[in-house]
């Protein structure tokens, strides 16, 4: 008896949280209540990722931009969100549910949990461990991150800024790029820029300009992951990007500078074919500098 309860509960568990975020009902009120579907997923992404903002809610939940400004507005006006000034980047607002906010998600929470006992109820204990069996399944699957590399252009300014200005606190630059120098980059025909998204965020960089005092040359510039997306072959990804896209132009080489203390970039250029060579810059933190010849 105590196994089948220990059972039940994991099923319910697991099958609240899919038929919550990735199904529910498609229907004006969500489970007999005051609030949408859409509200309520909302809010729900609020409680277990407090302090986003409403992009990364858009980007999560695949909402029209507009759409999501209205649905905002309107949970703000009840009384069940609340938006604050981020301290690293004044023009963005961090939003998180309220008191009554989290009132109104347990509710949701309860009512949902109430939803799956009840269908649950109608299913014998096999057909529980094969629903278990799947759900966890379908709950591998759907948590499995989605990676894409895109060039950049100036649409996605916002993101290439978030980045590079990331970059610059992490690894420490001393000579950085402002909002009007990052604009003019993406501009640049003869540069490119890649991020890869890691389920619709941006997570990673790299940039390509002309060495315009070495003929065939490209340098490779500002590759950065950010560390919670690391490990995930980002940077090989991105590498390869700026690889292809060299030789398609024409270019026969691809040079970079990097510093000592930054052991697992160098590891990375080692592994991919860099190797040492004289310095041709005036980068006055660089301590190493590389370059692989293109096929």
């Amino acid at each position: 008896m105590e196994q089948q309860m220990r059972q039940q509960a994991e099923v319910v568990r697991q099958f609240n949280r899919f038929y919550t975020v990735h199904l529910g009902l498609l229907r004006g009120r969500y489970l007999d209540t005051d609030y949408s579907l859409s509200e309520s997923r909302m809010m729900y992404e609020l409680s277990q990722n407090p302090g986003c903002t409403a992009n990364h809610l858009r980007t999560t939940l695949g909402l029209d931009a507009g759409y999501m400004s209205r649905m905002v507005r309107s949970l703000t006006e009840r009384g069940l969100i609340e938006g604050v000034r981020s301290e690293q980047d004044k023009r963005a607002t961090l939003l998180n549910l309220t008191t009554t906010g989290h009132a109104v998600i347990a509710d949701i929470n309860h009512r949902a949990s109430a939803e799956t006992l009840r269908m649950l109820d109608q299913l014998g204990e096999a057909q529980r461990a094969q629903l278990l069996e799947a759900m966890s399944k379908v709950r591998e699957i759907l948590s499995q991150p989605s990676t894409r590399i895109v060039r950049a252009t100036t649409a996605q300014l916002n993101d290439a800024r978030h980045l590079l200005y990331e970059y610059f606190d992490v690894i420490g630059v001393v000579l950085r790029d402002d909002d009007d120098a990052i604009r003019a980059f993406l501009e640049d025909a003869s540069s490119a820029m890649w991020i890869a998204y890691v389920d619709g965020a941006p997570a990673a960089c790299v940039a390509m300009r002309p060495l315009p005092g070495i003929a065939g040359a490209v340098e490779c510039k500002r590759l950065y992951v950010a560390e919670r997306h690391r490990g995930r072959g980002l940077s090989q990804a991105l590498m390869r990007a700026l690889e292809d896209h060299a030789v398609e132009a024409g270019h026969s080489a691809v040079y970079l500078d990097t510093k000592d203390d930054l052991r697992a970039a160098i590891r990375l250029y080692d592994n991919l074919g860099y190797e040492r060579c004289d310095r041709y810059n005036d980068n006055p933190q660089a301590t190493i500098f590389m370059r692989k010849r293109l096929a």
